[in-house]
């Protein structure tokens, strides 16, 4: 009988003890021979890896919800929303990134499952080094054609110049953030979840402290913040580095490299994160586009509020999956049933939980949160956001369960299945509803395509689920 079996979820006790061993570790768990992820307790394991991540995650959220606060009310509503028009080209980038560093990560976690180190570290290496190149290629091609990038987003003559401001001093960090998102999922999988929480939560951190040094005290509007979220990638990167200084790594960093074919086999397997970041991209600037052709600026900065205001949310949904992807690789490659499917259950039972710590504040508190990030004045962009809220919230009923069961299907080698998922509830139906409604819907109702995406997606996921469970799949 393991932990999970004989000691109920909301036990109280067995939770606070789990949570304090999980901060009071050392940053380097791998010191131990023991695989935590294979062999340990099923509850406190699956905390060992899913705290960090929220801790991390949700401090990288709060940096950017503060990045917004500070944006809306000492730059202004039209800055809001050029910032929201960049955001396809920085889904394209990390896209890219997730895609890679999940799906190499997952591949290593394997290797690691079968006590194949070498093959790990192979994968590794090869990630990081052809990550870091096309993050350098992809910030060149920003700066050349940064302005007809803007254009072909739906900018006008009033937010162009503001998009300018915050995306060109941005750009060179850029590198930065692709090299931490890679280490971050690595550094996890060699069971060093601790550290990677730090090194995000400490660049937050500071991400918070120089937004309100450059914009509220120095008066550098959106140059400031920009700069602010730059210098921030910086520590996170370097913290993250401190990991090639723990002699028992499992993981080893080569230049030379052979078989470079694996890293289209690491891209195929983290599919369905690129089709994610980069559906979302799509649809932000479907959304915009609609949102500018129907109510004008102030809906763009309106829909930028809401999704600031749903962010932590999501980030949480995505740390559980994110845990499972870990933990669920590891035991694929140990062939270990029993584990996949009690992780899982935990799994759901916790993304239920934050479904509710979602929804609730934001029916009960929905003007008290928008307020928070525009001036009074914009009354506008305040009684749109509010509209929209009343629409948006329905999708936390289902978008946590469609995350975490992309993620299972990942961390179990069916990359096909998971992009399935992710290109329809993530592009197709979003994109479809979205068009449709428009041409038939008065007002910002048209945004119910959103929550019916999520809901039809759900359908279509857990199908695919009880079609590849844990059982079925480690027998194929």
């Amino acid at each position: 009988m393991n932990e999970f079996d004989n000691k109920p979820i909301g036990d109280t006790q067995s939770l606070t003890q789990s949570l304090t061993q999980s901060f009071t570790q050392p940053l380097s768990e791998s010191h131990s021979h023991e695989n935590t992820a294979i062999n340990g307790p099923i509850f406190s394991t699956f905390l060992k890896f899913l705290i960090p991540s929220l801790v991390g995650i949700i401090a990288m959220s709060t940096a950017a919800i503060v990045d917004a606060i500070f944006i809306g009310n000492y730059v202004g509503a039209q800055a809001l929303a050029a910032v929201n028009l960049i955001m396809p080209f920085m889904s394209l980038l990390f896209g890219i990134g997730l895609t890679l560093s999940i799906g190499g990560s997952v591949r290593a976690g394997k290797y690691i499952g079968e006590n194949n180190n070498r093959a790990a570290s192979a994968i590794f290496s090869k990630t990081l080094i052809v990550m870091s190149a096309l993050a350098i290629l992809i910030c060149v091609t920003g700066f050349v054609w940064h302005e007809s990038l803007f254009k072909s987003f739906g900018a006008n003559e009033i937010v162009l110049p503001l998009m300018a401001e915050y995306f060109l001093p941005l750009l060179p960090f850029l590198v930065a953030q692709i090299i931490t998102i890679v280490l971050y999922f690595f550094v996890r999988i060699d069971g060093h979840p601790n550290l990677a929480a730090t090194a995000l939560a400490l660049g937050s951190v500071l991400n918070i402290a120089l937004d309100y040094l450059f914009i509220v005290e120095f008066g550098w509007g959106l140059k400031g913040a920009a700069l602010a979220t730059g210098l921030a990638q910086l520590i996170p990167m370097l913290i993250l580095m401190s990991y090639f200084l723990d002699k028992n790594r499992k993981l080893m960093l080569s230049f030379k490299q052979t078989k470079w074919f694996e890293v289209f086999s690491a891209l195929y397997n983290g599919l369905s994160e690129f089709v994610s970041e980069i559906s979302a991209g799509v649809i932000a600037f479907i959304l915009n586009w609609l949102l500018i052709t129907s109510v004008g600026v102030e809906g763009v900065a309106a829909i930028t509020v809401v999704n600031y205001l749903i962010m932590v949310g999501f980030m949480m949904f995505f740390s559980v999956g994110d845990a499972c992807q870990v933990i669920i690789s590891q035991n694929f490659g140990a062939k270990k049933i029993k584990r996949i499917e009690h992780f899982l259950r935990l799994a759901f039972i916790i993304t239920a939980l934050v479904s509710v710590m979602c929804i609730v504040p934001l029916l009960v508190f929905t003007e008290v949160l928008i307020a928070v990030f525009l001036e009074q004045t914009a009354l506008e962009t305040m009684i749109l956001a509010k509209q929209y809220v009343e629409i948006i919230w329905i999708l936390f009923l289902f978008v946590g369960f469609n995350m975490v069961i992309s993620a299972y299907l990942t961390a179990v080698h069916l990359p096909a299945q998971s992009a399935f998922v992710a290109i329809f509830r993530a592009l197709i139906l979003p994109g479809v509803l979205l068009l449709v409604l428009f041409l038939f819907i008065e007002d910002v109702h048209f945004l119910w395509a959103l929550p019916l995406a999520e809901i039809l997606s759900f359908a279509l996921a857990l199908g695919l689920f009880v079609n590849h469970q844990p059982k079925k799949r480690i027998s194929q």
